[in-house]
């Protein structure tokens, strides 16, 4: 005869359910980056993909409303997740998946791997990260991982380990509400790597350049170009973590209210 102890087990066995997370990225939903990531993702829970059909490096937080967006079911692999390719930004993936796709609310999105960095002022700019942030916006614990190697041969294997068990300390211990953490990974083998740091986001900034150059037409048209500038001389810096060989955590919010300086600026005179 099964006791209350056994019952319970039993019971807590039969409706614990995997979490169910949603993938996406901004590099395209065959990129390298996001084919390791589900493959992390799988070993965890139920995996729903809903990412690009192209590449929407450095498209920050925008949306498609001037157009229509498609999304179409699309196998890839022989892996257990649903993949959907979509049309959109990466943001467009987020809100697609959670409100058209899926069957309820996911417990976490992740986005990435991506091929290069999202740290310091990287993160304003990254499809990645904005992907991860509007699914904060929308009550979901999220996450972007990126990797400093923007070759499209990049090795995610190396970090595939410490992206499955910071996801799983981060569905155990809940990321902060409203909040989406930024992971970077430095370009090393995994023995390399020395550990994790917590960081704030390092001050630092490009300086643009154009190339300006005219076709065979005569009209004159521009390369974007520039130099990375770091500024910070702070040893808590997610730019100081990766260049010392760690990985860096650096949790951001939608919220951008400087909410230090709102006393100084009701001392104005309006």
């Amino acid at each position: 005869m099964l006791n209350d102890l056994h019952l319970c087990v039993i019971y807590t066995t039969m409706t614990k359910k995997r979490p169910l997370i949603l993938v996406t990225n901004d590099d395209g939903i065959t990129a390298p980056g996001i084919r390791t990531l589900i493959s992390a993702m799988n070993e965890i829970g139920d995996v729903v993909v809903v990412a690009p059909d192209s590449p929407q490096s450095a498209m920050g937080h925008a949306i498609t409303i001037n157009s229509t967006l498609h999304c179409n079911a699309i196998k890839i692999d022989n892996g257990p997740q649903k993949e959907y390719s979509c049309s959109g930004t990466p943001a467009d993936c987020v809100k697609l998946g959670i409100n058209e796709i899926l069957d309820r609310k996911p417990d976490l999105c992740v986005s990435g791997i991506n091929h290069g960095s999202n740290s310091s002022i990287n993160v304003i700019y990254s499809g990645t990260m904005s992907a991860a942030v509007e699914a904060s916006v929308e009550g979901i614990p999220a996450i972007g991982f990126s990797l400093l190697d923007y070759s499209w041969d990049a090795d995610f294997e190396t970090i595939k380990e410490y992206i499955i068990s910071i996801t799983k300390k981060a569905l155990n211990r809940g990321i902060p509400k409203g909040n989406a953490l930024n992971i970077n990974f430095p370009k090393l083998k995994s023995a390399e790597i020395k550990g994790i740091k917590i960081c704030r986001q390092a001050n630092a900034y490009w300086v643009e350049k154009f190339d300006k150059r005219t076709n065979p037409q005569g009209k004159e048209y521009y390369w974007l170009t520039g130099e990375f500038i770091n500024k910070d001389e702070g040893q808590d810096s997610d730019e100081w973590a990766l260049a010392n060989g760690f990985i860096s955590i650096v949790p951001v919010k939608f919220d951008m209210t400087d909410h230090n300086n709102i006393k100084k600026l009701k001392n104005w005179d309006f």
